[in-house]
């Protein structure tokens, strides 16, 4: 997503590697680079030269202050640093503000009425909104007013039949008097949001904003949502530029922003029309639409993850109390491949690997090795692996031996290498995890948390500052509640005691209660961690004074 984007802002702060400080001169450098990158995504003419005007304005007009203070510290930061700081501020204000509450709900019912071109996912949207009411226990009405499509009010019943969703439709009615027929439907029904899927067509004309135009003055609906394709670059923008002056519209959806390399309409739209997004589509699946967060979209355009995001997506799937087991079995090594597959299987519900990458920035700022390549099929691998074991096996990997590890391997259809390989990274997965409950710092240097890190330390903030009002997902992620790994990932992903300091006094900050099972766990690591090193130092001790001998 906003690939383009993404690499020049990273070929910008490179520009300015090295510097002492910043000047016009290599600020000028470095917005060349963005300015190149925001023109190829398709980012308006405009919007672009308006943005880089605000950057280089803040940049060069203020005096940038390299060392900020936070409390009695002083937190040191680059040139480099500097610049993001101000770009990414400037993204969040090219996108948002947004609105706490994307619809603002009122009785007997909330009318919300999508409209959009032929071809940008207008239907299925509507079904993704119906799901997404349907998570947060409201109960939708799906209105076929789309009457001029061949099989348009086909597939919104059938995307009805999958929700457990009515939808309202009625031979030889004009759209004007369906959809104000179905606010009767939904008051019998008590339905508390009706969803019109209006007409679209391959491009406006007169005679499809007339209609749309009668349909906003009968029905008077509460939110007027434009869904746009945000590939379609420029002709994004003019169409909502039209939209908006014809109807009104209250808000944009976003759609296809997960296979867009460009996305410039998500960086245009709103500086030209005024209107929010409110929400962003980001697969084909009917619980693939979120609402729209303008500064974990900025951060993930700046290489910079979006860890908030992920752990809201954590949190959708992940059960708290098994999690809780799960973490307090890996601090006593009792972790087993039979755990690890349910992790998996739990891991499948988020969505592609590389969404989880994406949000999660395992590989910094500079993005992927050149030539790396996530393998989308994975799980499905790692899970035929594992299933292939005995319960014994699973429970004991080490008696996996070349004998056994062949045997696996023809019940899965895959090589022994493939085993002795998923064996080795879930024995690193161990020990590593085993360091950091010894050591909970060194979460510090792992990818993602250091970026997390780099972004409080460039704003000169705290974690509350970062998370505002601490969601639970994000207090659980201090008690080891999160997926134990992402495959291909150095460790998993509970991380006990592992948050920084300037988490005291939130809510559940404290990774372990004091004399908990988990607790002494933790004791008893560090205390073999102890007794391992003095252990090396008489062994190194004792070669020396045998070679003095």
């Amino acid at each position: 997503m906003l690939e383009i984007v993404s690499k020049g802002f990273q070929s910008a702060k490179a520009a300015l590697t090295g510097a002492a400080t910043l000047t016009e001169e290599n600020i000028d450098a470095a917005l060349r680079e963005v300015r190149v990158s925001l023109l190829e995504a398709d980012v308006e003419l405009g919007v672009t030269r308006t943005f880089l005007d605000r950057v280089k304005q803040r940049a060069v007009g203020e005096v940038v202050q390299l060392e900020v203070k936070r409390g009695n510290k002083k937190l040191a930061r680059t040139p480099g640093e500097a610049f993001t700081l101000i770009c990414h501020q400037e993204l969040e204000k090219l996108m948002g503000p947004v609105e706490e509450q994307p619809i603002a709900f009122r009785r007997p019912y909330t009318i919300v009425m999508m409209v959009g071109l032929q071809g940008t996912g207008k239907t299925t949207t509507c079904g993704k909104l119906a799901s997404r009411l349907l998570a947060d226990r409201r109960k939708p009405l799906l209105v076929a007013a789309d009457i001029y499509r061949p099989a348009a009010v086909e597939q919104l019943k059938v995307l009805g039949a999958q929700l457990g969703v009515p939808v309202y439709s009625a031979d030889g009615l004009a759209p004007q008097q369906l959809c104000f027929d179905a606010l009767r439907e939904a008051k019998r029904k008590k339905r508390d949001v009706v969803i019109f899927d209006t007409a679209g067509r391959l491009a406006i004309d007169d005679a499809l904003m007339t209609e749309l135009e009668e349909i906003k003055g009968r029905t008077k609906p509460d939110q007027i949502l434009l869904v746009v394709d945000a590939m379609a670059g420029q002709d994004t923008v003019r169409t909502a530029s039209e939209f908006n002056r014809r109807l009104g519209l209250t808000g944009f959806v976003l759609t296809k922003m997960d296979g867009d390399a460009r996305g410039g309409a998500a960086l245009s739209i709103k500086e030209i029309t005024g209107r929010p997004i409110k929400f962003l589509g980001m697969g084909e699946g009917l619980d693939k639409l979120e609402p729209f967060r303008p500064e974990g979209l900025a951060s993930r355009i700046l290489g910079m993850g979006d860890i908030v995001g992920l752990m809201k997506d954590f949190e959708s799937v992940v059960d708290e109390k098994q999690a809780e087991r799960d973490t307090k079995k890996l601090l006593r090594g009792q972790f087993t491949l039979e755990d690890f597959l349910a992790q998996l299987k739990m891991l499948e519900k988020l969505g592609s690997v590389s969404e989880l990458y994406e949000k999660f920035p395992v590989f910094g700022a500079g993005g992927p090795p050149a030539g790396a390549q996530i393998d989308e099929k994975m799980f499905i691998v790692l899970q035929s692996l594992i299933q292939s074991m005995t319960p014994r096996e699973r429970a004991e990997p080490q008696l996996i031996d070349d004998s056994r590890a062949r045997r696996i391997a023809l019940g899965s259809g895959r090589k022994p290498e493939q085993v002795r390989d998923l064996l080795a990274r879930f024995q690193m997965m161990q020990s590593m995890m085993q360091n950091i409950v010894a050591q909970p710092g060194l979460l510090g240097a792992l990818p993602g948390f250091r970026q997390l890190a780099q972004l409080r330390q460039v704003k000169g903030q705290s974690m509350r500052d970062v998370f505002g009002d601490v969601p639970s997902s994000i207090r659980n992620m201090t008690r080891g509640q999160v997926p134990m790994g992402l495959p291909g990932m150095p460790g998993p992903g509970g991380f006990p005691g592992a948050l920084p300091q300037d988490f005291d006094g939130l809510p559940g900050a404290m990774p372990m209660a004091e004399g908990s099972s988990a607790a002494r766990a933790v004791v008893r690591s560090a205390k073999d961690r102890d007794r391992a090193r003095s252990k090396r130092k008489a062994e190194k001790k004792a070669r020396k004074k045998a070679r003095r001998k």
